[in-house]
């Protein structure tokens, strides 16, 4: 059996001392039960306010916690036959619903939750009779009354399609519950040629992200093993669709600003704040490596425009302690994140383009399992433990696939699953007016702040 490949990247400890290092790795694993000083990081500023009630709604609302349950629970993958009978299946029945003369549109207006009266209603419970979200046998088909078994009805509808499951027909709801059923039909065509198409030379072993459902899933002998959620590029910097292969895992990586994020981002903060880089632990170099003072540059300055900026290891690195490189034409990447609140939210795209992964060390033990000396859980936890920067070369690269499938079906109940097209990428002719639940993020520019 060969050793370890390893290198460590840098020449000296990020963090001199172990213990230290375990402290981080652990803060990192059990967040919740970290108490923190009145000094506060960036992102801990970023998560202060998140879930703040920005509805428009007029009548008031209980907000209580929602229990996130996104995941898809079928094993099977998404680039599988199985799969593809499942669409076919649920092209045929919408077909059909097509054929019947599709379904009512419910008019738009006021909410309508548990308890109201409301002459919509009716309307409401045949348009989810019609999709199998209310039962063809529940009772009171004409009374305007919003009960208990609608409120169920409208959750199942909301979980199908992505939205926050509150049992109640929000202003964000009516655009979606309104897709005309032939849009429904074109939407799973496309979506059965995408995973048609991603059938050529299925691996044995892979890492599959779908960007617009927000999840990844590690596949091995044609099985799901562990899925996890993600963070994926805001609508104006979209993470691509793209086929590479995992070749390192970097432990307590530098973050080297991509010079987009720079110009865009962290320049115009530093002209506000100049001492925000101190307080992030990036330092600011010229384009021939000369390291500056920040405080002594003239932020406003045109040549600013020519620095470079890299933030240093550790809690406070905009990558968290992990992140896996994959060599790809765009310079994206998967990686830890310090900024794990936002994996509470069900529409998840914050980032620059990159893949932030929940949970990314247990994908991370997946991908080196392996490895000499990498067999078991908690590799890389033991390895985080050690405070020390290093990268770990696999001698077993993993394929990985960014890919865009906003419709599918779950083979093993028929379930036919929608996701918003975030990117528009549906083509205009499909592309449906998502309207986003403002109880659904946190502040967009708070969440899009600087970061991968």
């Amino acid at each position: 059996m060969k050793d370890v490949t390893s290198t460590t990247r840098f020449g000296t400890p990020v963090l001199k001392a172990s213990a230290l290092g375990l402290l981080i790795a652990i803060a990192q694993f059990l967040p919740q039960f970290v108490t923190r000083g009145d000094a506060q990081s960036f992102w801990d500023q970023l998560q202060r306010n998140y879930g703040s009630d920005t509805s428009t709604n007029s009548a008031p609302v209980e907000r209580r916690p929602e229990k996130l349950d996104d995941l898809r629970p079928d094993s099977t993958p998404w680039r599988s036959d199985v799969m593809l009978s499942a669409v076919a299946a649920a092209i045929e029945r919408y077909q059909n619903i097509v054929n019947a003369g599709g379904w009512p549109v419910v008019p738009p207006g006021r909410m309508m939750r548990e308890g109201d009266d409301d002459e919509r209603i009716p309307i409401l419970r045949k348009r989810l009779r019609i999709t199998g979200d209310l039962s063809a046998k529940s009772s009171y088909y004409d009374s305007t009354t919003f009960d208990s078994e609608l409120t169920e009805g409208v959750k199942h509808f909301q979980r199908r399609n992505g939205l926050r499951e509150t049992g109640r027909i929000e202003r964000s709801v009516y655009p979606v519950l309104n897709i005309p059923a032939d849009q429904r039909v074109a939407e799973l065509k496309l979506n059965y040629d995408r995973i048609k198409g991603l059938m050529q030379n299925v691996e044995d072993r892979y890492v599959l992200v779908n960007i617009p459902a927000f999840q990844a899933e590690a596949v091995s002998k044609f099985e799901v093993q562990l899925r996890f959620r993600t963070i994926v590029g805001r609508p104006e910097r979209e993470t691509p669709e793209v086929a590479a292969m995992i070749r390192n895992i970097n432990f307590y990586p530098y973050w080297h600003v991509p010079q987009s994020i720079a110009t865009l981002d962290l320049i115009p903060r530093l002209r506000k704040e100049p001492g925000y880089l101190s307080q992030e632990g990036i330092r600011v170099f010229t384009a021939n490596g000369q390291e500056l003072d920040p405080t002594k540059v003239d932020w406003s300055s045109p040549q600013t425009s020519t620095y470079r900026f890299k933030q240093d290891p550790g809690a406070k690195n905009a990558l968290g302690l992990l992140r896996l490189d994959m060599t790809n034409q765009y310079g994206v990447y998967m990686h830890d994140t310090p900024m794990k609140t936002l994996f509470d939210q069900r529409s998840r795209p914050f980032s620059a383009g990159c893949v932030r992964v929940q949970n990314v060390f247990d994908l991370a033990d997946w991908i080196a399992y392996n490895e000499p000396g990498w067999g078991g859980p908690g590799s890389v936890g033991k390895q985080l433990a050690t405070g020390q920067p290093m990268e770990l070369k696999l001698t077993h690269p993993v394929p990985v696939h960014f890919v865009y499938i906003t419709a599918w079906a779950e083979p093993s109940n028929g379930e036919v699953q929608f996701r918003q097209d975030i990117y528009g990428r549906d083509g205009s002719a499909l592309h449906a007016g998502y309207e986003r639940d403002a109880d659904d993020a946190p502040n967009a520019s708070s969440a899009a702040a600087l970061a991968p």
